[in-house]
């Protein structure tokens, strides 16, 4: 899920990684504060529990974890031009890159690991942490949109094509080539994703009104649904559910919007003979010789469930999980609480609020009330902690694969760790092993 550059009076940005493994209950989240970061797991719909938590160093305001491993990426408000990656459960640094401006996202799955910065993508092989690709022929991307399939059999990556249109690069992070363009809408893109298999990209302009699905990776229209007419709003967070059924899309409203992805059949059954279904057919009829944009609206899909908020203009992220063999809609917000609801999957409807987190106490939950409706804790950001480089890293001049320099671009010294890193425990992946060995002087990359 997903992380824009947030300055330090901003509000926090949370994070949750649904474990890509649809047999798996178990859910990770992270959040951080200018205190530190805290990591949770959540297994169940009564239990949240801190798996992890370190205030070593304040002021970061990337986190990003390698779904449920001890993967941590790490960005500083300190230090922003620098990536740390961590193995957290044995608190060892396995690397640190440095770039030529400031980190603005990060993606990663099993196989690749993405650094957005305004004016490029830098694309790692995750298991050694050697920088694959620089992509430097992109328009600038302030907000540091990208997205990478979790599915590490295909590894799609998608950014801006544009930056007055809302075109969509598809980038292919194995071959390292371009597949294809797709003109999604005709504003600046706003939010993308790809659901689980990477098979579907899901976009949103900067007005927010509508959602766009395509197949992947031949660009294809798929579904079109309809947020709303009434105002312009900002998308802060785009999920698919993890069987690809329901998309949810949250923003800077009260509203939480779910769609459901289904295919209307040509052949449907005769309409009952009723007020109802004859106004029907005659919208349908009337749509073949109204204007293009007017048909594709009466054509659109609207929401097939909601969710609703006790507070609007709050930054805030959202995601689907099976939790104890039923659906739930999960919100995170800025005011440090995490917010649970049923979804049922058949009528869809408004979803109950069934429970409340407090993700900055330790490790208590909340029942819901209604008069639990407390004021706003004090303002944080997204932030992970980790143990600090005790050396700087030094920098060497950038390459592409042949080699040659790119706009004098500046690729940092890969600094491994002492000691061999694996990510073994609980039979993770990947198995990262940076070994030193006998070297007692910095490892280069070549």
């Amino acid at each position: 899920m997903p992380g824009a550059c947030l300055s330090p009076l901003q509000v926090p940005l949370v994070i949750i990684d649904a474990a890509p493994e649809p047999v798996l209950p178990l859910r990770s989240l992270a959040i951080g504060t200018k205190a530190g970061y805290k990591l949770f797991s959540l297994s169940s719909v009564e239990q949240l529990d801190q798996v992890h938590g370190s205030n070593e160093i304040p002021d970061v305001y990337i986190v990003e974890r390698l779904f449920s491993s001890s993967l941590v990426v790490v960005v500083s408000h300190t230090k922003p031009r620098q990536m740390n990656v961590y193995h957290f459960k044995k608190g060892t640094e396995i690397c640190n890159y440095n770039y030529s401006s400031n980190i603005l996202s990060i993606r990663l799955n099993r196989q690749r690991l993405l650094v957005c910065l305004e004016e490029a993508i830098y694309i790692h092989n995750i298991k050694d942490m050697k920088l694959l690709k620089t992509i430097l022929d992109i328009p600038a991307n302030p907000a540091g949109l990208c997205a990478l399939s979790i599915n590490h059999s295909n590894s799609y990556v998608a950014y801006p094509g544009s930056l007055t249109t809302g075109e969509i690069v598809l980038y292919d992070g194995h071959s390292l080539k371009t597949v294809c363009t797709i003109a999604a809408h005709e504003g600046t893109l706003a939010a993308i994703t790809f659901n689980a298999s990477g098979s579907k990209l899901a976009s949103a302009s900067e007005k927010g009104t509508v959602i766009r699905v395509f197949s992947v990776p031949d660009g294809r229209k798929l579904y079109e649904f309809r947020r709303g007419m009434k105002r312009y709003v900002t998308i802060s967070s785009l999920v698919f559910s993890m069987d690809s059924q329901f998309l949810c899309a949250s923003s800077n409203t009260e509203t939480v919007h779910i769609f459901k992805l289904e295919h209307l059949t040509n052949s449907r059954p005769e309409e009952p003979s009723t007020w109802t279904g004859y106004m029907g057919k005659m919208f349908m009829a009337a749509s073949n010789y109204l204007p293009a944009q007017v048909s594709d609206m009466m054509n659109q899909d609207r929401a097939f469930a909601t969710g609703r908020l006790h507070f609007s203009g709050q930054r805030n992220i959202c995601t689907l999980s099976t939790i104890q063999k039923l659906p739930r809609l999960l919100v995170a917000s800025s005011d440090g609480h995490l917010y649970i609801y049923n979804l049922d999957p058949q009528d869809g409807g408004e979803c109950v609020l069934i429970k409340t987190h407090s993700l900055l106490s330790s490790g208590t939950t909340e029942e819901n009330k209604e008069n639990d409706l407390r004021p706003p804790l004090p303002q944080s950001y997204a932030a992970t902690v980790a143990r600090p480089s005790t050396s700087s890293a030094s920098t060497v001049p950038g390459y592409s694969e042949d080699g040659g320099a790119l706009r004098g671009e500046v690729i940092p010294e890969h600094e491994f760790a002492t000691g061999p890193v694996c990510l073994d425990d609980e039979n993770e992946f990947p198995p990262i092993i940076l070994c030193r060995g006998s070297q007692k002087g910095k490892t280069k990359q070549s």
